[in-house]
């Protein structure tokens, strides 16, 4: 797989499309880091991680609103073929700030507004709304 980020973004998506209460997602750090910002942003229900003994994956517990996805679309930025960097005064707002955007900074993976707050920029991951 080249772009597990990617692979992630849109098993979430396609668990919310099929009306799935729990998703699967191999593990990585990376992959934790993001779960655990959806989820404090609310986009999320709860993020757990589930050890199969040869290797852990990611159980995502989806969030509904009256029985509507809190998510309507993810949008991967930065790709492996392209990647896309930006100062933290250019970090883009996600539908006008409706929406997040996740930055993989020096100081971890954090959303678009505390990079701001902290004055660091880096690798635009995606944009959740």
């Amino acid at each position: 797989m080249t772009d597990p980020i990617a692979d992630m973004l849109i098993r979430i998506k396609n668990g919310f499309l099929a009306r799935h209460t729990k998703v699967s997602i191999p593990f990585s750090k990376a992959k934790k880091s993001i779960a655990d910002i959806l989820v404090a942003e609310g986009y999320l229900a709860d993020v757990q991680i589930v050890h199969d003994g040869s290797f852990d994956t990611i159980q995502v517990t989806l969030q509904y609103k009256s029985d509507a996805s809190v998510i309507h679309d993810v949008k991967r930025l930065s790709r492996p073929g392209r990647r896309l960097y930006a100062p933290s005064k250019s970090i883009p707002r996600a539908l006008g700030g409706y929406g997040i955007t996740i930055v993989s900074t020096s100081k971890g993976i954090m959303t678009d507004t505390a990079a701001r707050k902290q004055n660091v920029g880096g690798e635009l991951l995606c944009q959740v709304w």
